[in-house]
């Protein structure tokens, strides 16, 4: 079999839509080396896989799925076609697979990283294009559902495919947790970062055991970080936040390990990959009661409700950060989990998903 795939996803800004697309099809080439992977267009394609010039393209990502890449698939040929993130040619290309993470930006557009939304235009594109796939990828059977809400397709066309997560977040005993809470992910509204800041400034004033605790956040900065360095500044702990950036893959596994709790109160995720791989590093994980987050978790995290103020976090925080036998127990829990979430097992699960789609286009 031979599929063609979006290559511009190895270059996207989006951390999430890099790592789905390098994990897959790296996993792909291990466990189905006879596949035939041809990456259309792109600058940071991996040297695993063959490259094909994409046609000649108007500069949009618009214009892209409507001249460079469809002209682009033709030209390599190809059995299927998988676009990796939301958006996918709008003409010519059969049987077409489309992964879509979430629909958050159609369900809850009161959330949205961007001001206003992403705008009509650009939801009709998404729409378009999931209405176009012969079928659809998603992270879990939360997001299942949000698609089948959001755009009325029936659920026997969506395939639930769980991410994985690398082999590069894992535990390491030779290093000591350190007094700080760690959030991972892109710095927006859903995310809740207020109310964390909010429960954790707190937390160290009330208790002296935990008075030089630290919010450590990683991740591109949205539109958010200026008001919270603006609310950590008024507190009485001016110094309790700390912003990284995007860390490389190895920075973010060692912070992942030095952390003594990470917590994830998003409102609402298709996944929450940052939740895996804490685990998957032996931190102890505090998230959300809420979206596709329970679903991941599977009882190895803590869970909290997001908005219902911050005394459960504050709660739940300290037990951790207090209770060694506790934070033991919730980090043996989450290696366990995750554990039983591979890439290997999402690349045999999605290369199901194109045999599928080849039966269908017959």
């Amino acid at each position: 079999m031979r599929v063609a795939m979006d290559g511009r996803a190895f270059d996207s800004p989006a951390g999430g839509v890099r790592r789905y697309a390098t994990e897959l099809f790296a996993a792909l080439r291990r466990v189905a080396p006879a596949l035939d992977i041809v990456a259309i267009g792109g600058t940071a394609v991996p040297t695993n896989l063959a490259h094909a010039a994409a046609g000649a393209s108007l500069p949009t990502n618009l214009g892209w799925c409507t001249t460079g890449l469809p002209l682009g698939a033709r030209q390599s040929g190809f059995d299927v076609f998988h676009a990796p993130a939301y958006t996918a040619p709008l003409w010519g290309v059969r049987p077409l697979v489309v992964t879509i993470h979430d629909v958050s930006y159609a369900r809850r557009p009161e959330w949205s990283p961007h001001p206003g939304g992403i705008g009509p235009a650009r939801q009709w594109f998404y729409r378009a294009s999931a209405a176009r796939a012969t079928r659809i990828i998603t992270d879990s059977t939360f997001s299942s559902n949000e698609i089948t809400a959001a755009y009325a397709i029936p659920s026997d066309r969506i395939d639930v495919v769980p991410l994985g997560v690398s082999s590069i977040f894992r535990p390491d005993a030779g290093v000591t947790r350190e007094p700080f809470v760690l959030h991972v992910g892109d710095l927006h509204p859903r995310r809740n970062l207020e109310m964390l800041l909010e429960a954790v400034t707190a937390l160290a004033a009330r208790d002296p055991r935990l008075s030089r605790i630290k919010l450590v956040l990683a991740g591109r900065d949205l539109g958010v970080l200026a008001g919270l360095r603006s609310r950590a500044a008024a507190s009485r702990h001016p110094d309790i936040l700390e912003y990284v950036g995007a860390p490389t893959d190895d920075e973010l596994a060692r912070w992942y390990r030095r952390a003594a709790v990470f917590a994830y109160p998003s409102r609402y995720e298709g996944f929450g990959l940052p939740v895996v791989e804490a685990m998957a590093s032996g931190t102890p994980v505090i998230a959300a009661n809420a979206a596709s987050l329970p679903e991941v978790a599977a009882g190895a995290a803590v869970l909290v409700a997001p908005d219902d103020g911050t005394r459960p976090w504050i709660e739940a925080l300290e037990a951790l950060l207090l209770d060694d036998a506790r934070a033991r127990d919730w980090s043996e829990r989450g290696i366990r989990r995750a554990g039983e979430l591979t890439w290997e097992k999402a690349a045999e699960r999605t290369r199901a998903v194109y045999e599928k789609a080849l039966v269908s286009n017959l």
